[in-house]
C-alpha cells in the first residue's frame, strides 16, 4: 500500500519487472511521467509525515536515485527541504 497520491507498489514493481522491449511506445511515456510525478511527491513530502512502508520505501528509492547518478545529486523535493531547512 502506498500513501494517497502516490504510485502504488504492486503497479510500481510490475514495471520494474517488465522488461522495456515489451511495453508500448504509450507505456514508457506514462511511467515516466508517473515515476517524475512521485519523485516529486516523495521529496515534497517529509519523510516523518508517511506511513512506515512508504518511508522506508522513499529512503530505498532515493539510495537508488543517488546510485544512478553517481551520488552526487539529489531530487529536486530534497533541495527544496534542504533551502527550506526542512531535511534535518
Amino acid at each position: 500500500m502506498s500513501d494517497a497520491g502516490r504510485k502504488d507498489f504492486s503497479t510500481k514493481a510490475k514495471e520494474e519487472i517488465t522488461p522495456d522491449s515489451t511495453k508500448s511506445t504509450q507505456e514508457k511515456v506514462k511511467e515516466s511521467v508517473t515515476d517524475t510525478t512521485d519523485r516529486f511527491a516523495r521529496g515534497a513530502q517529509t519523510d516523518n509525515s508517511k506511513s512506515g512502508p512508504q518511508e522506508a520505501f522513499d529512503k530505498t528509492q532515493r539510495a537508488h536515485d543517488n546510485e544512478a547518478h553517481g551520488g552526487a545529486t539529489s531530487s529536486v523535493g530534497d533541495k527544496v527541504k534542504s533551502a527550506l531547512g526542512m531535511d534535518k
